[in-house]
């Protein structure tokens, strides 16, 4: 008899094969799955800097790609920030007005949902 261990989906099953010499053998139940550990979600990206007063909002769910500036960097209006990933086309988020980049909430490879607040200015 042999052993294996056998991933099917997901799914883990211990499988015990016995090599047939010819005469009948009598079936085994098989054991029932040994389900995996889950995967812990990755914990948001911690923010850069203290939150500043003006918010950059997500415009649609999506991926973040690239960081364009980082905290503490001064930006004009209409300045790329980040680029977030939506419906595999690239997006710019842009500063919504002059300022300087207070916070960056979130991190390259990230998912954001529409509305998620990406970074602040001051």
């Amino acid at each position: 008899m042999k052993n294996y261990t056998i991933t099917v989906n997901g799914n883990v099953y211990d499988v015990t094969v016995e090599e047939n010499d010819g005469a009948t053998a009598m079936p085994q139940m098989p054991k029932p799955p040994v389900k995996a550990a889950p995967v812990a979600p990755k914990a948001p990206a911690a923010p850069t800097g203290s939150a500043g007063a003006i918010k950059v909002n997500a415009p649609m769910p999506g991926k973040i790609l690239e960081i364009k500036a980082n905290a503490g960097t001064a930006v004009k209006k209409g300045q790329v920030i980040l680029l977030l990933e939506a419906m595999k086309m690239e997006n710019e988020v842009v500063a919504p007005e002059d300022g300087t980049i207070a916070s960056i909430n979130v991190s390259a490879g990230d998912s954001v949902e529409a509305g998620a607040v990406l970074a602040t200015l001051n």
